[in-house]
């Protein structure tokens, strides 16, 4: 049954990247392209510097996709909570924890994060697997997400080495976590 899925979730992925003109499929590079040449030249010279220019590059990439739940999908989000927590949203620090409910969840904390004015510094604690996706993957590596092995003893150091990472973060952002083992399918 997997192989069945996963042949669906190739077919479609293809389908998506080549339905698209060429010309709209490169302009998705742009932002990739962006941070590639970023982290080759400025990173090495002040990683602040980097992190601050690359939280507005990869919101150009990220936005695609929100405009893909606004637009095209017309989904409503509504977020309840008190007024003084939404006056706070986006204006400090965050450790965002969820169930991995379905799919496409990681999304729907992508748009509340850029109603938040926070999108483009959001992170995620995730499997390292993921930076093999192409373009999205790629820019979550050079947006330094916590990519986790899945075995205790490498992740331990890549925890610690990551949560030291965000200790001088220059702005605002979302730390995501979507625990494993509570997807519903």
């Amino acid at each position: 049954m997997a192989i069945i899925a996963a042949f669906f979730i190739f077919a479609y992925g293809l389908l998506f990247l080549v339905s698209g003109s060429s010309r709209d499929w490169l302009m998705c590079l742009v932002p990739f392209r962006t941070q590639l040449v970023l982290f080759i030249f400025v990173h090495p010279v002040s990683r602040n510097v980097y992190r601050t220019i690359n939280t507005s590059v990869v919101e150009l990439l990220w936005l695609q996709l929100i405009w893909l739940v606004d637009w095209w999908a017309f989904m409503k989000i509504n977020l309840y909570a008190d007024a003084e927590t939404l006056e706070q949203l986006g204006k400090e620090h965050a450790l965002v924890l969820s169930n991995h409910r379905g799919d496409i969840d990681w999304l729907v904390g992508w748009v509340m994060a850029q109603r938040s004015g926070c999108l483009g510094s959001t992170l995620a604690i995730m499997r390292k697997e993921a930076k093999y996706f192409p373009i999205i993957g790629w820019s979550m590596w050079f947006s330094e997400y916590i990519l986790l092995a899945k075995k205790w003893a490498k992740d331990e150091k890549i925890l610690k080495a990551g949560f030291n990472q965000l200790k001088d973060f220059p702005t605002t952002f979302w730390l995501g976590l979507f625990v494993e083992g509570t997807r519903f399918n």
